[in-house]
């Protein structure tokens, strides 16, 4: 199993490219599901998750072709299996997505509750839920969702509570449901939109996704498009968190500053220079790192997949932060990996305390979930002497090839077989 060790204390400079949004590449590569013919998708992360979702539509009876420089396609004419056998989606709660299409598209589906990071039980009630709103039978048999719809209508369908995975699977559903689908109080998420222009593109009639609602019209077919993934807001976050951390001065090519607006708030109260041109952005670290309190909330607000990385900074920021974690029940674990390196966290419900210390000290540590395993590589960035970071195969789900971007910038840090 693969570990990654850094040696800390180098300051970090030079130019990083983003690459392509794994949580837009998922619903995106899966919505080729919904039409025949060769559906091209460029910019796409060589990520394990990507090679998951890559397999289990394999499996479903699409083919797929995957070159070296970013660019897959996929056919779904042979579209044929309507079951995702938990081998296949036990890995990535992301698989779920495949549900929708395949109900609207096959009329019937099986798909197996999906696994992925122990952050949190993000159940998919919500889901299920909206699809028999749409009119499929849904039971819960043995492990698996089996869903039936001789053929799916529009429906007012409404959200307890936003969900990425839910809007995104219900908007792949309706897009091929007769008559009109609302959904309301959807989760805004950039992500979100670009499923949506990619409907678009292939015919479907969607409105008002990154607002509150969302309208569907359903229509009879859809058609092959070419997209272009979006870049990774996540990797972005990172990399600028990382700037800030060692005093760096770091520029991200190819990022979407639009996306950023939370986090970049955030680090410019710690001190940080931040300079955004077009699609660069310029990040220059402060000599002292203020603390300030964050609130993870859905889009736009404070992301929960930069909390963890946030909380770093803070580790060795002047003064005393609190930060509320209100999406993930179980997003502190990395705490006490953290607090090996010798961070001052104390953790009350969702509520974590965190006393900024002089220095961070280097250590053996567990990555539990894939932005922990980012947080700790940060730290390591940050610690004195080496730190050892072990279980890296949840990294390598989320950020591609991590260890030689922050090589080329000047880290002292390598991959270990």
């Amino acid at each position: 199993m693969d570990r990654i060790i850094v040696e800390g204390g180098r300051r970090l400079s030079g130019e990083v490219r983003i690459g392509g949004a794994k949580n837009a590449a998922l619903p995106i590569l899966v919505s080729s599901l919904l039409t025949d013919g060769w559906n091209t998708y460029e910019n796409v992360p060589r990520l394990q998750d990507v090679r998951s979702i890559q397999l289990l539509l394999g499996h479903l009876g699409a083919a797929v072709e995957d070159s070296e420089d970013g660019v897959i396609r996929i056919d779904a004419t042979g579209l044929s299996d309507p079951e995702a056998p938990y081998d296949l989606v036990r890995k990535m709660r992301a698989s779920i997505l495949v549900l929708g299409p395949l109900v609207a598209r096959l009329r019937r589906a099986r798909v197996s509750l999906p696994g992925g990071c122990a952050i949190g039980a993000r159940p998919i009630d919500l889901h299920l839920k909206g699809l028999a709103q749409l009119g499929a039978d849904i039971d819960l048999r043995h492990g698996y969702v089996e869903a039936r719809a001789d053929r799916l209508r529009g429906a007012d369908i409404y959200f307890d509570i936003p969900t990425v995975t839910g809007t995104e699977n219900l908007m792949m559903a309706a897009a091929l449901a007769d008559g009109r689908t609302l959904l309301r109080n959807v989760a805004r998420e950039p992500e979100v939109s670009a499923l949506a222009d990619t409907l678009n593109a292939m015919g479907a009639k969607i409105s008002g996704a990154g607002t509150s609602m969302i309208t569907i019209d359903g229509v009879e077919a859809l058609r092959p498009a070419r997209t272009r993934i979006m870049p990774d807001r996540i990797e972005s976050g990172t990399f600028m968190v990382a700037a800030s951390l060692t005093k760096g001065d770091v520029t991200l090519v190819d990022c979407e500053p639009d996306h950023l607006g939370a986090t970049i708030d955030k680090l410019r109260l710690v001190g940080s220079q931040i300079e955004i041109n077009g699609r660069t952005v310029r990040v220059r670290g402060p000599e002292a790192i203020s603390s300030v309190d964050i609130k993870t909330l859905p889009y736009p607000g404070f992301p929960t997949d930069m909390q963890a990385q946030f909380m770093v900074l803070m580790s060795i920021a002047g003064g005393l932060s609190v930060i509320s974690e209100t999406i993930f029940e179980n997003r502190f674990i990395h705490v006490e990996e953290l607090k090996r390196l010798g961070a001052d966290i104390t953790i009350s419900g969702n509520t974590a305390v965190v006393r900024g210390r002089a220095r961070l000290s280097g250590a053996p540590v567990m990555a539990t979930d894939l932005r922990a395993s980012a947080s700790l590589i940060l730290a390591g960035l940050v610690a004195e002497g080496v730190t050892e970071v072990n279980r890296v195969y949840h990294l390598d789900r989320g950020y591609e090839s991590i260890e030689k971007k922050f090589s080329a910038l000047g880290a002292a840090i390598r991959r270990v077989s």
